[in-house]
Formats: C-alpha cells, structure tokens, sequence
C-alpha cells in the first residue's frame, strides 16, 4: 500500500510505503530506483499489525520502479501500486507515480 503527501512549499512528495499485513517476515528492504536499486539503503520498520513501512522523499512529476526485498532473499510487489512494469529478470516491478 502507498501512501502519498505532496508538500506545497516544496516539489517533493513524501510516499510512505507499507507491505501486505499477511507478510511474514523478519527483514523487509524498500528496493527501488531512487535508491539505485541498493538492498541495504532503506530498510523498512517493523509495524506491530505485521507490516513493514518506509517513508521516502521522492521528487514530483516522476515515476519511479521498486520492489520489496523480502529476509534478504526473496522479491516481491507491492500489490497497490500505480502500475507494473516487466523487469529484466523475471516478473514485474511496481511503479509509484507522484
């Protein structure tokens, strides 16, 4: 699930990013193109109904790709997200618009 909050002084829109509640997981990381793709850069925080969320500043009038990684060895989507796009590798990868 994504949750957006345009700024009005500033083209930045800050986009909270929450898995699925059915998740099981130790570790989630927040993997996307406007962290270079990096595994360890956006580690997500534990939430006690089960979810992990991040929250990011991401520029406005952008698309940017993403993915969770999920105890550091398993991909998935964020199935409420503004699109899917195929990836290189295998399967789709999410899309937030803002």
């Amino acid at each position: 699930m994504l949750k957006k909050k345009y700024l009005k002084r500033k083209d930045i829109c800050k986009v909270t990013f929450y898995t699925a509640p059915e998740l099981t997981a130790e570790s989630v990381a927040l993997v996307g193109e406007f962290n270079d793709w990096s595994e360890s850069a956006t580690p997500m925080t534990a939430l006690k109904d089960g979810r992990f969320k991040a929250t990011v500043d991401l520029p406005r009038n952008k698309r940017y790709q993403f993915r969770y990684l999920i105890n550091e060895c398993e991909w998935d989507n964020d199935w409420a997200a503004d699109q899917y796009v195929p990836n290189p590798f295998y399967g789709d990868n999410s899309v937030v618009e803002v």
